[in-house]
């Protein structure tokens, strides 16, 4: 069986890395008039639709050497666990919800915070402010382009953002 799922997995990590600039780990909600169009994206109570399921999830810590995974949620844009480590401690989690990616909270993070505001103005970010390391992941505040507020979690290892709300 795992023979059959492995390339699976590797598609859809290939296919979720392509995504997840372009995909929100959040939902969204549209309000049209004859003048504009007016969309407001919350953290999500569910993964976003084409997002790792809770299985994949659960596969995805077991692949990155993690066991006896608990308290599996998610939440704030992200879904959160605990699990043993190889160490046989608990180690709080966070796994992306499109690259299935596994952020451990006490890893630490291969970019600078300077690094970090970089790559989100790079990527067309603007008025990055409140950038900071949290439980495996960045946290940072911006403006999108057209002028809206956003919160992000970014990749401590490539500055890719994980999830996005509108604030």
């Amino acid at each position: 069986m795992i023979k059959r799922m492995l390339p699976l997995l590797i598609g859809l990590s290939v296919c979720g890395a392509a995504l997840a600039q372009d995909m929100p780990a959040a939902s969204q909600s549209t309000t049209s008039t004859a003048r504009h169009t007016t969309t407001v994206t919350t953290w999500a109570a569910q993964p976003p639709t084409g997002g790792s399921t809770e299985d994949a999830v659960k596969t995805a810590i077991g692949n990155a050497g993690y066991k006896e995974v608990k308290d599996l949620e998610f939440k704030d844009g992200v879904w959160r666990s605990k699990a043993r480590g190889g160490n046989k401690q608990w180690v709080k989690l966070a796994v992306g919800p499109v690259n299935g990616k596994v952020y451990a909270a006490d890893a630490p993070s291969k970019l600078s915070k300077d690094e970090i505001s970089a790559k989100l103005v790079t990527a067309g970010y603007q008025n990055v402010k409140d950038v900071k390391f949290d439980e495996g992941l960045w946290a940072a505040e911006a403006k999108t382009p057209h002028g809206d507020d956003v919160d992000l979690l970014v990749d401590p290892d490539d500055g890719s953002v994980v999830a996005k709300s509108r604030d």
